[in-house]
């Protein structure tokens, strides 16, 4: 009979653990903050499906850690290593980016995930020194399709009650086109591929690994993640992308179990590219300069997340508090991410 009785007792307390483990999992802040991924896992047999916009806007130049006004980022890139603007200078631009993100649980501590993105990227300009159409005046580009189609498995390395320490075991496919040309920049008068920034991918397998760790409590819960971006080699084009560190830092509260506010602090460190493509000269403006690619970024990301009836909608705007950029470049101003998901 006491054998019996203590059986009963471990079944009750091993219960009550799972309960309170997915009740403190299935609250408004399951997830993190909408602009991350790869903090979460599914039950065997689960499927999420997700939807993801973002929105990016740039607004003028910065050198380093300083501002420059349209006409000062001409001037700028006479001078500068390499000198560059001289038949352009960007002046804003909005990067666009619609996303179906598909997950599926495998296995209790593995889940596979897919992503596919489609980014529409438009970036206005005026004309340098010795641009034929003309010093001093306006044109845009424009530049939409697939981009890189991201891959990978989650891996549960370490979970209680009350903690999930997960391993991103990830990476992307050069899905998305890299050359494109155009004849706006100069009035129709020469044909020039798209500078750097406008293109839909980066032309090379990427790697991508990350963990992430995440502890919840009654009130809220508390994440970081250290989320990684590495080319390997270079691309058709002899090029490859900077790599880049995103260090993410995060707390959600919850103002009932179906809704939750959060707060978020991101540094992002990107390195400039390696290699070059053959048909974009530094002079002509400083998106074709591989050299000023890089930088440190911090951002702060403001959240709030609401599940209703087992749909999640996720949004965060993320304000820009500081920048130092290699050479020059469209400095980053905000980003909108905002998501739906359901899981079944």
């Amino acid at each position: 009979m006491p054998k019996t009785l203590l059986a009963i007792c471990l079944a009750l307390v091993s219960f009550n653990a799972i309960q309170a483990h997915d009740g403190l999992r299935g609250r408004a802040d399951k997830h993190a903050p909408a602009a991350l991924m790869g903090d979460h896992l599914h039950d065997p047999g689960e499927w999420m499906i997700e939807y993801r916009y973002m929105n990016m806007y740039m607004d003028g130049n910065r050198a380093g850690t300083r501002r420059l006004s349209d006409t000062d980022a001409v001037a700028f890139g006479a001078t500068s290593s390499p000198v560059t603007n001289r038949g352009a200078s960007p002046t804003n631009m909005t990067h666009e980016m619609h996303m179906v993100h598909i997950m599926r649980g495998m296995t209790d501590d593995v889940t596979l995930y897919a992503m596919v993105m489609l980014p529409s990227l438009t970036m206005d300009h005026i004309r340098g020194p010795m641009n034929p159409a003309g010093p001093g005046t306006f044109f845009t580009t424009h530049n939409s399709g697939f981009g890189d189609t991201t891959i990978g498995a989650l891996l549960r390395l370490y979970s209680d009650e009350d903690d999930d320490l997960i391993f991103n075991l990830g990476g992307s496919i050069p899905t998305g086109d890299i050359f494109r040309t155009t004849t706006i920049p100069t009035g129709g008068a020469v044909e020039q591929p798209l500078p750097y920034p406008m293109r839909l991918g980066s032309g090379t397998f990427n790697a991508r690994p990350g963990v992430t760790w995440k502890r919840y409590f009654e009130f809220g819960s508390f994440g970081t993640q250290f989320q990684t971006d590495l080319p390997i080699g270079r691309n058709y084009r002899e090029y490859s992308v900077g790599d880049e560190f995103r260090l993410n830092t995060w707390y959600s509260h919850l103002l009932s179990r179906n809704l939750s506010t959060s707060i978020r602090v991101e540094n992002l460190w990107r390195t400039n590219y390696d290699g070059a493509d053959p048909m974009t000269p530094d002079a002509v403006i400083s998106t074709n300069v591989e050299s000023f690619r890089g930088g440190y970024t911090l951002n702060l990301g403001l959240g709030a997340a609401a599940l209703l009836n087992g749909h999640l909608l996720n949004v965060e705007f993320v304000p820009m508090l500081h920048q130092d950029l290699d050479g020059i470049q469209l400095e980053t101003d905000w980003s909108l991410v905002a998501s739906w998901s359901k899981s079944f």
